[in-house]
């Protein structure tokens, strides 16, 4: 059987943090629907950040909510701190990710606070979610695992340190970023190697990659080599990190799918319908960058996708 690999959409929220324009709630809401009527199982709908920070991500509560009438699908958000967190849960978000930057210069750029605040509010989130009515799944992401733009090199060790110490913390699992787009495939290899031997492979099971350099695609690769099954995307390539000077660009879902599906993993993700989802964010944004190589070059001719 093929394997089965979750492409976990983080557009509503990564990609539209980081674009100036606002997204009108029910376009949000429509884009979902269509991810959804594609075949994609976990989406990354917005951040429970204050509106005057990142006033694209105002209405995350009104988002959660309708996207948790779609059945079998995990509404995933971002949280930054316990005050968020606890939005989340009142608003009944499935997935919490709570970030905490390997790099602490930019950590205290991106939520204003050091290693040792970040996983205190982890502590915190924590317990908040194992006494929540509502299940709900909680992890930490180190961020800037791979290296970053305000204090370059981030080495292996200090990756492992914060993940052991995230999982010390109650969290559910963690999840490694490359915020800034400095991974490498021999880097991905090394650094997830390095982490399944200090809190178990089944502890860390995702990746979220950034097509700054072009690698992306070959990091997932390299992923995929050392046992990772859930890749972040977001449609059309939206998105990087407002708080790390040039690392634009997420990896593009749809080239992510594709590659995925020529291989003979299974991702769950109609194509066709896929592809024709980008139209929304064409209408909605005119004149926003949209990526992709897929989405310009069509399926192949004759192309299955795995059974």
């Amino acid at each position: 059987m093929p394997t089965p690999i979750l492409i976990s959409e983080v557009g509503p929220r990564d990609g539209l943090q980081s674009i100036d324009r606002t997204l009108p709630t029910a376009v949000k809401c429509a884009w979902i629907d269509a991810l959804v009527e594609a075949g994609i199982t976990e989406i990354e709908v917005g951040s429970f950040v204050p509106a005057k920070l990142l006033p694209q991500l105002a209405d995350t509560a009104d988002v959660v909510a309708h996207a948790r009438q779609h059945k079998g699908l995990t509404v995933a958000v971002l949280v930054p701190n316990a005050k968020g967190a606890e939005a989340a849960l009142q608003a009944g978000a499935h997935k919490l990710t709570l970030p905490l930057s390997a790099s602490e210069t930019h950590s205290l750029k991106n939520l204003r606070r050091t290693h040792a605040q970040v996983l205190e509010e982890a502590r915190t989130i924590a317990a908040m979610v194992k006494a929540a009515p509502c299940k709900a799944h909680f992890e930490g992401s180190v961020s800037t695992a791979f290296g970053c733009t305000l204090e370059g090199e981030v080495t292996e060790a200090k990756v492992v340190e914060l993940a052991e110490a995230l999982m010390a913390a109650g969290c559910d699992e963690v999840g490694l970023s490359d915020t800034t787009g400095y991974a490498n495939p021999a880097q991905v290899r090394a650094v997830v190697r390095a982490v399944h031997a200090a809190i178990g492979p089944e502890h860390l099971t995702g990746l979220h990659l950034h097509n700054t350099r072009g690698l992306g695609l070959a990091n997932v690769i390299a992923g995929l080599e050392v046992g990772i099954t859930t890749f972040d995307a977001s449609l059309a390539g939206l998105g990087g990190c407002p708080f790390a000077p040039g690392a634009s660009g997420n990896i593009v879902t749809e080239d992510l799918a594709f590659m995925l599906e020529a291989m003979g993993y299974t991702t769950g993700i109609n194509l066709e319908k896929l592809l024709n989802v980008r139209q929304i964010l064409a209408d909605a944004l005119p004149g926003e960058p949209l990526y992709g190589f897929t989405p310009d070059a069509g399926l192949p001719l004759g192309f299955k996708q795995a059974a």
